[in-house]
């Protein structure tokens, strides 16, 4: 079996007996650009009491190099946190319009081409009256019940939002929901033994637990301290030498491989202002615990996800640049837990240290990952029907892993018609690790008969897997190169990267059909439509264009588009999508404007209700008919069909005499050529799938749609 993926540091490995090969080498970037789920946030809150939408604008904006408020500094940013306050539901539960108003601000997030990191809270204020403190009590948040509450009513919401959500933040106890400053849930600032007890751990951990799973298992979900992630995990006693998540345990799922973290006070002091606190139980003291946790949190964030911001700027000069002080470990500390994403508004008195420093530009680029191409090869010819090889070698010179799923597809696109072939491979890029280790993708792919020859680029595409995000290019990910040229490997139009290599198929092979190995194929497997077949065929005076869907998500239309040379295409009908389904779907329509032994091209543009589309493969057919089939076709019989190998042939011989049988594929290359004068065709050598059985008198022109099976 030819199938191999290979991702090992440093390794370089190729298949023998394959036909010549080009090595390319990429050049670095050192461009700053967006891409998603990573780098500077944008901050945004909202109160039930007082409802503010997000504004689509605003958030594309985002989206293009902007300065926030009171940064020294320009930023990209494809990420929004978004606080929403439920100060008006403590006792009871969310309203509808509520719910109605967070709904609408996914939208935005999803037509604007950004992601939130919500977090859910019932205050953000704080009460200075009643102590000798800078917050008193009572801090206004809600008791557990109503919590566990809400966390249900707003699980709908998560599910289908999920494509937007970027991670969710855990919130819900306590002042900015940072669960510290709470009424209900234990309060570890309270003298004299400033820690939590079992129940108080007790409740904390349940609402983790209801929250874990509300929301969609593809999400992690984040937690303010890293002890919260070992008592969940290991108990009300687990130590804060508890172990950390390992390679094998990564992105399976579980709660243990979901829960990541959020700093809010990153560089504000020696402990970050408690975040590497050991906060005690019912029978052990609380106390400062950076020996155990640092390293818990330095092994755990390789493989989940971690953000936050920085909260004050008096801890200097240790949180400068680390090349400004010897004392100072700012950016390095980033690297070494693996941040993801930081606030861009808060605290931007240290912030804006790092561009007096100069680290600030490499901080930019390099919060969370940041994948550069280092060298490929290539096979530079092919044959249907046979297996190539195609090496890339990558480092991910950022801050950490992606820490949702990601797609990778290799695509071919031939430079002529633009037809598009893919290939998924089995590969995760969120074990690229930010490691200085080079990850090599090694795969031999076969080239189904079906390709056409001709002359066919290579792309590397690493797309959102999520059916409504898929063909956005706003949310795949750009790699950070250069082509020998100069010119940028980034595709804008289409999210593609261009690995700068042309394969040439230029036969058909003698051998048999791929038998097993990995494939390119017409569709994608992350298409938010699963088109099953797309078809055109004459009849009578006609061509009919028939396609079936597996799936549709998203499905606002299906544009059917015509070509007389296979290149420039003419809209000719819109036929509405499903929106949503799961059950297959038949489509069909008639081109009635054909003229005769003309060739004509169709495909199809599917477009998302966000506006997003997607192209299918181009079909061709003609109508090569000198008088209609009438009687003629209705003596005509071809069966069983679909067939296993055997089609018994049939017409009245006295109307017209066959002179030619063939079998044709969907593109109408002849795949069999077949005796007139005998009635049984064996098909058996042929691939499973559709074709058309072509009988040709001097007349009539006849075609029977077949299926091998």
């Amino acid at each position: 079996m030819f199938y191999r993926i290979f991702i090992l540091g440093g390794l370089f490995l190729l298949s023998t007996g394959l036909w010549a090969q080009t090595l390319v080498t990429y050049q670095p970037s050192t461009q700053d650009f967006p891409n998603p789920e990573r780098g500077f946030y944008r901050y945004s809150k909202t109160e039930a009491s007082n409802y503010t939408l997000l504004n689509q604008t605003t958030l594309e904006n985002y989206r293009l190099l902007h300065m926030p408020p009171s940064a020294n500094y320009s930023i990209y940013s494809t990420l929004v946190f978004r606080y929403f306050v439920l100060d008006d539901f403590k006792t009871s539960n969310i309203s509808q319009a509520f719910l109605d108003n967070v709904q609408a601000d996914f939208n935005t997030a999803r037509n604007a081409g950004v992601k939130l990191i919500p977090r859910f809270t019932y205050t953000n204020d704080v009460n200075s009256t009643g102590c000798s403190n800078w917050i008193c009590t009572p801090y206004a948040d809600a008791a557990k019940n109503w919590v566990l509450t809400h966390i249900a009513q707003l699980q709908p919401l998560f599910e289908a939002n999920k494509d937007v959500i970027a991670t969710v933040q855990m919130g819900f106890i306590g002042v900015w929901g940072e669960n510290y400053y709470t009424d209900f849930f234990g309060d570890a600032s309270q003298a004299p033994d400033y820690k939590l007890t079992d129940q108080n751990w007790a409740d904390r951990i349940e609402v983790l637990n209801a929250l874990l799973d509300a929301t969609p298992t593809e999400r992690m979900v984040q937690v303010r301290y890293p002890q919260k992630k070992q008592r969940t995990i290991y108990g009300i006693n687990a130590p804060t030498t508890s172990n950390a998540l390992t390679s094998g345990e990564a992105h399976q799922g579980t709660d243990k491989s979901r829960i990541g973290f959020h700093n809010d006070c990153l560089l504000a002091s020696a402990n970050d202002y408690g975040t590497y606190n050991d906060y005690g139980n019912s029978s052990t003291f609380s106390s400062s615990d950076t020996t155990n946790l640092k390293p818990y949190l330095e092994n755990d964030s390789r493989f989940v996800v971690v953000g936050g911001e920085t909260c004050d700027d008096g801890y200097s000069p240790q949180n400068d640049c680390a090349s400004s002080d010897a004392s100072a470990y700012g950016d390095t500390e980033l690297e070494r837990m693996h941040y993801s994403f930081l606030n861009s508004q808060y605290n931007n008195d240290v912030n804006n240290d790092w561009v007096t420093d100069g680290c600030f530009d490499e901080i930019k680029k390099r919060l969370g990952y940041r994948f550069e191409l280092q060298n490929a090869t290539f096979s530079n010819s092919a044959q249907n029907n046979q297996v190539i090889d195609i090496s890339i070698d990558l480092k991910n010179v950022g801050y950490a892993a992606p820490f949702n799923a990601r797609g990778v597809e290799l695509i071919l696109r031939h430079t002529l018609t633009s037809e598009i072939w893919y290939s998924t491979l089995a590969v995760d890029p969120r074990f690229w690790l930010a490691d200085n280790n080079t990850y090599d993708i090694t795969v031999s792919i076969c080239i189904p008969n079906d390709v056409p020859l001709g002359d066919y680029e290579i792309l590397l595409n690493l797309p959102d897997p999520t059916p409504t995000l898929y063909a956005n290019p706003s949310y795949s990910i750009r790699l950070a190169n250069l082509l020998s040229d100069n010119s940028d490997v980034w595709e804008p139009s289409t999210g593609y990267n261009k690995l700068g290599h042309t394969i040439t198929i230029d036969n058909t092979s003698s051998n048999s059909a791929c038998n097993g190995e990995i494939e390119f194929h017409n569709s994608s497997t992350f298409l938010p439509v699963e088109l099953l077949h797309l078809e055109a065929y004459p009849n009578n005076e006609n061509i009919i264009i028939q396609w079936t869907t597996v799936s549709e998500q998203n499905n606002k239309s299906f544009h059917l588009e015509k070509s007389k040379n296979g290149r420039d295409f003419t809209e000719i009908k819109i036929i509405e999508g499903q929106g949503y389904s799961e059950t297959i779907q038949n489509y069909s329509y008639t081109d009635t404007d054909v003229e005769w032994n003309t060739h004509y091209y169709y495909r199809l543009i599917q477009k998302d209700f966000d506006g997003s589309s997607t192209t299918s493969k181009v079909v061709g057919s003609k109508i090569s008919m000198e008088h209609s089939l009438s009687e003629f076709e209705n003596s005509i019989k071809i069966y069983p069909n679909p067939s296993k190998g055997k089609l018994h042939l049939s017409w009245d011989r006295h109307l017209e005499e066959i002179i030619q049988i063939r079998v044709l594929d969907v593109l109408g290359n002849e795949m069999l050529i077949h005796n007139p004068t005998n009635s049984l065709m064996d098909i058996s050598s042929l691939n499973n799938g559709l074709y058309f059985i072509e009988l040709k008198s001097r007349n009539i022109d006849y075609y029977q749609r077949i299926i091998k099976w």
